[in-house]
């Protein structure tokens, strides 16, 4: 009898929160408390029972991190599986863990800032260049597409925050067109600390989801957050197998952005990519233009000032403030003495190359160093062709400005630029630009 009493069944002194407790060192924390800390257990006939708030969340957990459950469990001696809310009945005897308070998801606290209120499509000052991705942007917003998600990417100041909110502005109009929900990615990662810390992941999940038309704007900020990245990645994949319109905006094309791994740099390219380019010489002057500035002085200020959009938009107000507090004309003289600090001076070899880094989204400092990392040497080569067809410089004066390179180097990136322009129409575009950028 004493040695029957003995005979407890272990599996009987194993708790959920044991179980769970071997998981999270199996794993990153921060993950662990977006999918596995807020789902409901018991332990029943030699297994442990997770119960998730819905389909997708269990979807996404049997795919991702089962291998890490089961694991887990096994050490208990027990078998593992994933259900959602709706089999709790089957399942006697759940118990909530009392530390999770639930809670819902009240909808993020900070509002997008625009740059100019109520923004439409026609406030948009189109080139010819950026054709394609504006009316790309105005199919989207008018209804259901076939290419989500479109990704647009530019540089600073080329407009990508502009065209996003004309896009949400436009379906706003669209009584059919559903709920537009905008979020820049820095909002993103606020919204899902913020979920986190709050316990109310899955009622953000829900809210993220509960869209016909999601805008992600400057993407970028979300690489190298692991745990963001993958819940922006599950996130994404299920707008599109849902058939939202998703668009999405970044500094640089998806194979450019280092930060993400080759899955999401994937997902990203999966639907119609197109870039924008940065405001032309015509593009500053139309915009001068329509802030009251004279032809002549529009077109004296165009050629000196940067493509971009921000500095632009800023010499505008700055000229509209000067004649509505001086009460006198903007003479090209007062211009260049008003904006001084702003327009560009002559430009040298080495200012050309920092600001096609910039605009290529790859850090000058990555561009001269001994990175031999493909998509910074992609950079590298197509600065070294705008600088050659944009400069008299030679092959080994262009080599000293792109981090002290040799003549042979040069001469193999003007190679291989020249090989992938005659397949890669996306390619001759970029040095066009770089080219028209450098004049």
């Amino acid at each position: 009898m004493a040695m029957m009493a003995a005979c407890v069944d272990p599996v009987k002194s194993v708790s959920v929160d044991s179980v769970k407790s071997v998981i999270r060192s199996k794993m990153d924390p921060t993950a662990f408390d977006s999918w596995i800390a807020p789902l409901a257990g018991a332990i029943e006939n030699n297994a442990i029972h997770f119960v998730a708030a819905n389909q997708f969340s269990a979807d996404f957990i049997k795919s991702t991190y089962i291998h890490i459950i089961q694991a887990a469990a096994s050490e208990f001696g027990l078998n593992a599986t994933i259900s959602t809310g709706r089999a709790v009945q089957t399942i006697p005897r759940i118990s909530v863990n009392d530390n999770i308070e639930i809670k819902n998801y009240e909808k993020p606290s900070i509002s997008t800032v625009s740059c100019v209120a109520s923004s439409g499509f026609d406030d948009f000052i189109a080139s010819e260049e950026n054709s394609f991705a504006i009316t790309a942007a105005k199919k989207a917003a008018a209804g259901k597409i076939t290419f989500s998600p479109l990704f647009i990417y530019g540089s600073d100041g080329c407009g990508k925050s502009l065209l996003m909110e004309c896009v949400e502005n436009e379906a706003r109009k669209n009584k059919d067109g559903g709920r537009t929900l905008r979020l820049d990615g820095a909002q993103f990662v606020s919204e899902f600390q913020r979920a986190i810390t709050e316990r109310t992941v899955f009622a953000f999940k829900d809210f993220m989801r509960n869209c016909d038309i999601f805008i992600l704007d400057d993407v970028q900020i979300l690489c190298g957050k692991r745990a963001t990245s993958e819940e922006f990645l599950a996130l994404l994949v299920d707008l599109v197998r849902m058939g939202k319109n998703v668009i999405l905006t970044a500094n640089a094309a998806p194979s450019m952005l280092t930060g993400f791994d080759r899955r999401m740099q994937s997902v990203l390219a999966s639907g119609l990519v197109v870039d924008l380019v940065a405001p032309s010489k015509t593009v500053r002057k139309n915009m001068l233009g329509r802030a009251g500035v004279r032809a002549d002085v529009a077109d004296a200020l165009a050629s000196r000032a940067e493509s971009n959009g921000h500095i632009v938009a800023g010499l505008c107000k700055k000229i509209s403030a000067w004649r509505e507090m001086m009460n006198a004309d903007v003479t090209l003289d007062v211009a260049e003495r008003l904006l001084a600090d702003s327009l560009q001076k002559q430009k040298t070899p080495l200012t050309m190359a920092r600001a096609m880094a910039a605009k290529l989204g790859v850090s000058f400092e990555d561009v001269t160093s001994a990175s031999r990392v493909r998509p910074i040497v992609r950079v590298r080569q197509i600065m070294m062709a705008a600088l050659k067809s944009a400069t008299n410089l030679s092959l080994s004066e262009i080599g000293r400005v792109i981090g002290g390179r040799d003549h042979a180097t040069v001469l193999y990136g003007l190679a291989q630029i020249e090989k992938m322009k005659s397949t890669d129409l996306v390619l001759v575009a970029e040095i066009a630009q770089m080219i028209e950028e450098c004049k």
